[in-house]
């Protein structure tokens, strides 16, 4: 084995796989270790490395004549010599089995959705029409909040969600409905600082009422299977359920005061 590991062709084969294993592994190791988030390396960014270091590999063992004999000699000991048949009808046997996989992972149908820039939260109208009257949303607040309504219509939100929201947005409000794995964009959590506690009611009601349809053109790419709720709720069955999301959440909503 010590003897092996002296010879050019299988220090160039361990060479290639501490290299495969670092860029495929190792990098996306290193982030964690400074406090920053890692990423995989991208297949074509591996493929680029890995002909680099196979490139150096080959000019290092033939840049001069004996070191390239002695690399050649193990290939031309599987092909030729006849105790060595086995190895060669192993070779006809694996080797198009591994092309064959590896061109089959190239091409086979995948289901994952192509990465892309996601604007989450574009700029609302300043009003926006509902079932054909003009509803106010700058500077809005929920009408609902009034003393004596927020019981009343925290409860008329539970039933609005639990009929029609928590199939996708789940029981929790985060996103984990049992609908949402079927869409691209997965549905947003409703619960953190992250989604609706960065946003006022009023927008929330935009949002809820006009969905993935109603969405500005301006600004593109945009991306919601959201409905358009207007289709389906009252003006104040969407106030309601608006209400109970911050309420579920424990989040106070933000005031148009604040902006």
């Amino acid at each position: 084995m010590r003897k092996n590991l002296q010879e050019p062709f299988w220090q160039a084969l361990i060479v290639l796989a501490i290299s495969y294993v670092l860029l495929k592994w190792g990098i996306p190791y290193i982030p964690p270790l400074i406090g920053v988030s890692s990423a995989p390396v991208p297949q074509s960014v591996l493929v680029q490395f890995m002909l680099t270091v196979a490139v150096g590999v080959l000019v290092w063992v033939s840049d001069n004549e004996e070191r390239w004999r002695r690399f050649k000699q193990p290939i031309r000991e599987a092909l030729v010599l006849p105790e060595r048949k086995r190895v060669r009808v192993a070779l006809l046997v694996l080797l198009p089995l591994l092309v064959g996989f590896v061109t089959y992972d190239t091409v086979r149908p995948r289901v994952d959705a192509p990465a892309g820039i996601r604007a989450v939260h574009p700029a609302p109208p300043t009003q926006i029409d509902f079932r054909g009257e003009p509803v106010r949303i700058e500077g809005a607040e929920n009408p609902l909040r009034e003393e004596g309504r927020i019981e009343e219509a925290r409860e008329r939100g539970f039933d609005i969600y639990y009929q029609s929201c928590m199939p996708c947005h789940g029981d929790y409000l985060d996103g984990q409905g049992h609908f949402a794995h079927g869409y691209s964009p997965a549905p947003l959590t409703l619960r953190g600082g992250s989604t609706i506690a960065q946003l006022t009611e009023s927008y929330v009601f935009w949002r809820i009422a006009k969905g993935g349809p109603g969405l500005p053109r301006e600004g593109n790419p945009w991306n919601s299977a959201m409905p358009a709720w207007e289709d389906f709720l009252t003006e104040e069955d969407i106030w309601a359920v608006t209400l109970f999301l911050y309420e579920q959440a424990g989040i106070s909503p933000r005031t148009w005061e604040e902006h």
